[in-house]
């Protein structure tokens, strides 16, 4: 297959696309196969839906994630979906051997027909950190690293690089990615002050992680002081990511649609609390209470970190966080706790049909 350059996807300011982010987090009692089946269903019903982009977090040792490995996961969905991009939103950087890394990420651009967004990040879970002997203080001097040895072996094939972690010498990637110079790069974030290097690079971004996510004000001073950075570095060369014009950058929320109000809510405050069991598993395991004060279900519905109801409802709820927070990227995370493929499946489809559209 013939390399392809990547030019963006649209320009800043211009129409809202949307995406799916993803713990892929357990659900009680369901076998692990059928997790993935449901989850490869619910891609290919993106697909069909026109989603821009299909998101899965990196965790490890913890119920939040039943795939530790998104290259394993893409590979399968690379041969279930034809439109729908995939990206890891992270690769833990600082758990790689970046040359390993660049060899899979060339790999599943081809499966993917060249499809592939790649993020990169140097993990939040001291926990998980811990189980590859890996500190939070060394985390962040481990990323930057394998981030310049990725791009590098990426864009030429060739790794030559001497650092305090990682040593190569005269070392040759020979598979190639499909999109060259290579795919689009993201940086997530819920800290303000990487802001700036973000932008300035020209990364993709989402500011914030659903039920964590800042006020809509900040995101909104934060999404407009990106777009501004960026523009000013524009012309810069030699930018991580300056090979896409046009970057997406916005946020996510976690996303129930079903028919009436009052049945959204009831359905997605029983899933929400067994996600949350999950998403607190390493932490509660630790004895480290530090998300338990911030997960009032009600009260993160009423502050817009969970957007539900009926299409009409979310519609206005999203229209209102879109005009308030900016931004061209929205990503919603439909698949959540112990929410059944019947579930997601139908939320999607109202969403795609019934909110989605209206956009």
């Amino acid at each position: 297959m013939r390399a392809e350059t990547t030019t963006g996807a649209a320009p800043r300011g211009g129409r809202l696309r949307f995406g799916i982010w993803d713990w892929l987090d357990r659900p009680p009692g369901l076998p692990i196969g059928a997790l993935y089946e449901q989850r490869l269903r619910l891609l290919e019903a993106a697909d069909r839906a026109g989603f821009y982009c299909y998101h899965l977090a990196e965790h490890h040792g913890t119920p939040l994630s039943a795939a530790p490995s998104a290259n394993l996961f893409f590979a399968a969905a690379s041969q279930r979906t034809r439109r729908l991009r995939l990206g890891a939103l992270v690769y833990l950087l600082p758990m790689y051997h970046p040359l390993r890394l660049v060899e899979e990420i060339a790999m599943l651009d081809h499966l993917t027909g060249g499809r592939l967004e790649v993020g990169v990040g140097r993990g939040a879970s001291p926990y998980e950190l811990a189980m590859f002997g890996i500190s939070p203080e060394a985390a962040p001097e481990l990323f930057r690293e394998a981030l310049d040895i990725l791009v590098q072996g990426l864009a030429t094939g060739d790794l030559t690089y001497e650092g305090r972690h990682f040593r190569l010498a005269d070392t040759r990637a020979d598979l190639r990615p499909r999109q060259q110079p290579y795919p689009p790069l993201w940086y997530p974030t819920t800290n303000a002050d990487s802001i700036p290097w973000i932008a300035r690079e020209g990364f993709n971004t989402i500011y914030g992680f659903g039920f964590l996510s800042p006020t809509l004000e900040d995101t909104r001073a934060q999404l407009d002081r990106y777009a501004r950075l960026h523009a000013e570095a524009a012309t810069r060369p030699g930018r991580l990511n300056g090979h896409v014009a046009a970057p997406l950058y916005g946020f996510t929320r976690q996303v129930y649609v079903a028919e009436t109000d009052a049945q959204a809510r009831r359905e997605a405050r029983a899933a929400f609390a067994d996600f949350f069991a999950n998403f607190n598993y390493l932490w509660a395991l630790h004895g480290n209470d530090r998300y338990s004060s911030r997960v009032d279900f009600d009260q993160l519905v009423e502050r817009g970190l969970i957007l539900l109801g009926s299409p009409a409802s979310v519609r206005a709820q999203l229209t209102h966080a879109v005009a308030a927070a900016g931004g061209n990227y929205f990503a919603g995370t439909f698949a959540f706790g112990s929410l059944s493929e019947q579930q997601i499946l139908r939320s999607l489809d109202l969403f795609a049909r019934e909110v989605m559209l209206a956009f």
